[in-house]
């Protein structure tokens, strides 16, 4: 037998890969830690008893606008990267535009708040513990994202690896909003953005052992 007649062989029985299948079980393996990651905020830290008030307010959507484009625009990358051929991360790029809208927002809030107001503004009354909080979060959603991946074919599997546990702080992140009181913008980027950039490394760190294939 020579190469065609093996090829033409090995592809009779081989059935077509139903679309969007890659987007669909990235999408299930995020939704599934999601539910995990909620399940924990609602049972162990609580939901903010003002939730209702606080939807009506600008802090509250600027934080999940915030997280919720870095978690869509992080998906993307890891879509790009699910695939033997994802080698590129020039749409990296897109990550920088929610990030200096926020600086703008926090800008402007260190200019119409007294100086002296600056640092309790920055570290608001649960910075020690937001990083952690949002990376442990991540934690159901990451492993979710590695489900995923174990029927994908990655070939950056640093790069996928950080971009998977970039997805996975950024959506820890937006369902930690149900929890943390935090109004300030230049608190959100700061503390939430280095949780979400702790899961980024984990993954970057964990991504070559986990994502072989």
């Amino acid at each position: 037998m020579n190469t065609e007649e093996l090829i033409q062989s090995l592809s009779q029985s081989v059935k077509p890969v139903p679309r969007r299948s890659l987007e669909r079980r990235i999408a299930l393996g995020i939704a599934l830690g999601g539910l995990v990651a909620a399940v924990i905020v609602v049972a162990v830290l609580g939901i903010r008893p003002d939730l209702h008030d606080a939807m009506h307010g600008f802090s509250f959507w600027m934080k999940w606008i915030y997280t919720a484009s870095l978690g869509a625009g992080a998906v993307s990358l890891v879509i790009q990267l699910a695939r033997p051929t994802g080698t590129s991360l020039r749409s990296l790029w897109i990550l920088a535009i929610p990030v200096l809208l926020l600086t703008g927002i926090g800008v402007g809030e260190l200019a119409s708040t007294p100086s002296q107001k600056w640092v309790a503004m920055w570290l608001g009354g649960s910075w020690r513990v937001c990083p952690w909080l949002v990376l442990t979060l991540s934690m159901p959603i990451f492993i979710g994202l590695l489900w995923s991946f174990r029927r994908l074919a990655p070939t950056r599997l640093r790069a996928a690896g950080a971009t998977a546990g970039l997805a996975a702080g950024a959506w820890a992140a937006t369902i930690y909003c149900l929890h943390c009181p935090e109004v300030s913008a230049i608190f959100v980027l700061t503390w939430y953005s280095l949780g979400i950039m702790f899961a980024a490394g984990l993954g970057a760190l964990v991504g070559p052992r986990f994502l072989r294939w």
